[in-house]
């Protein structure tokens, strides 16, 4: 009893430790561990456009790296990631909306409830957009599984 009572804060400490260990992120990259196929996620909400990073312009978010155009799109990204990184671990949404993931087209996006979103074409962007609203709650119920899943 007396090593029960000894060993329990210990217990305790490896059981709030294991609580902070944070959950992998499942983010669409390239090879190289690039997101977004090199472009810049702020300027999709300032410029309301693609635009190619460049890799001297530089941040890490999720276990993925985002490149900029800019050292202040760099900034802004590091001042607030979950912001401008983009919704489903820069997956297609419409395919996250049907359980599944696809790559994207980093022309086919739009910002929807304060979220990037991209999706693999423009023709999937019009067939998403045919019930945006939704498609997007699907999307966001169907995440946290194929996350958990890594997509599998």
């Amino acid at each position: 009893m007396r090593v029960l009572r000894r060993l329990f804060p210990a217990i305790i400490a490896l059981a709030a430790l294991a609580g902070t260990v944070q959950a992998q992120h499942y983010v669409n990259v390239d090879g190289k561990g690039v997101a977004l196929k090199g472009y810049d996620p702020v300027a999709y909400f300032t410029d309301n456009r693609p635009v190619k990073g460049k890799p001297a312009f530089a941040a890490s978010h999720n276990g993925a790296t985002y490149h900029f155009s800019s050292a202040e799109h760099q900034a802004m990204f590091e001042a607030d990631p979950e912001k401008y990184a983009p919704q489903f671990g820069g997956f297609c949404a419409f395919a996250v909306s049907k359980g599944s993931v696809a790559p994207i087209d980093p022309a086919a996006f739009q910002i929807y409830d304060g979220h990037l979103l991209l999706q693999n074409s423009s023709y999937v962007l019009k067939l998403f957009n045919k019930d945006k609203e939704g498609n997007y709650k699907a999307a966001v119920a169907n995440w946290p599984k194929i996350e958990a899943s890594k997509g599998r």
